[in-house]
C-alpha cells in the first residue's frame, strides 16, 4: 500500500501536473509541495500546515481525502515530532466555559452600543437617586402661614399664662 505522499505524487503526475501548476493553484510554496510529496514533514512546525497543505492538495486532485486524512494520522502518529499530544483534560466544561465562549462571540460594535446605552441609564438612575438625597424640601413649605387665636379674651402683648392647677 503506498503512502500519502506516494499517492500524492503519482496522482499529480498522471494529471500531468507541474509543482509550479499545483503551487499556483493551492497557494502553497513549491518546496512544501515537494516535501509533502517526499514524506519529509520535518520541515513543518506543526502537524496542523501537514494536515491542513495535505487537505488541499488532496482536494485539487480529486483524491479521497477522508480516507487519506485517515492514513495521514496513521503516519504522523509514527513520528516523535508530529504525534499529537492527548487533550490537556478530560473533564467536563463548566458554566465559566460557557459564559466565555458567548462573551467570544460577541459583535464589538453591537457590544459597545448596548453597554453605551446601559451606562447612561445606569448614570442617569445614579443621578437621580443623588438629587434626591440631597435636595431637602420644606416639610412645612405645603402649610398655610398660622396665626395664634388665643381661647380667652386677654387684653396685652403677652400670652396668656395656662391655667393653674
Amino acid at each position: 500500500m503506498p503512502t500519502v505522499p506516494d499517492q500524492l505524487r503519482q496522482a499529480r503526475e498522471a494529471q500531468n501536473l507541474t509543482l509550479h501548476q499545483v503551487a499556483e493553484v493551492i497557494k502553497i510554496r513549491t518546496d512544501h509541495i515537494r516535501a509533502l510529496e517526499e514524506g519529509n514533514f520535518d520541515v513543518f512546525s506543526a502537524p496542523v500546515y501537514i494536515k491542513g497543505f495535505i487537505r488541499s492538495y488532496a482536494t485539487l486532485l480529486k483524491l479521497d481525502v477522508p480516507s487519506l486524512m485517515a492514513e495521514l494520522e496513521a503516519e504522523l502518529a509514527q513520528t516523535t515530532k508530529h504525534s499529537e499530544p492527548p487533550p490537556l483534560s478530560d473533564s467536563p466544561r463548566g458554566f465559566l466555559d460557557f459564559v466565555m465562549l458567548q462573551l467570544t462571540r460577541l459583535d464589538l460594535k453591537k457590544g459597545a452600543v448596548i453597554s453605551g446605552i446601559l451606562g447612561t441609564l445606569v448614570l442617569i438612575l445614579v443621578i437621580g437617586a443623588i438629587w434626591r438625597h440631597h435636595v431637602k424640601s420644606d416639610p412645612l413649605s405645603g402649610l398655610k402661614p398660622g396665626v395664634y387665636h388665643s381661647t380667652q379674651s386677654v387684653s396685652g402683648e403677652t400670652l396668656p399664662l395656662p391655667p393653674q392647677k
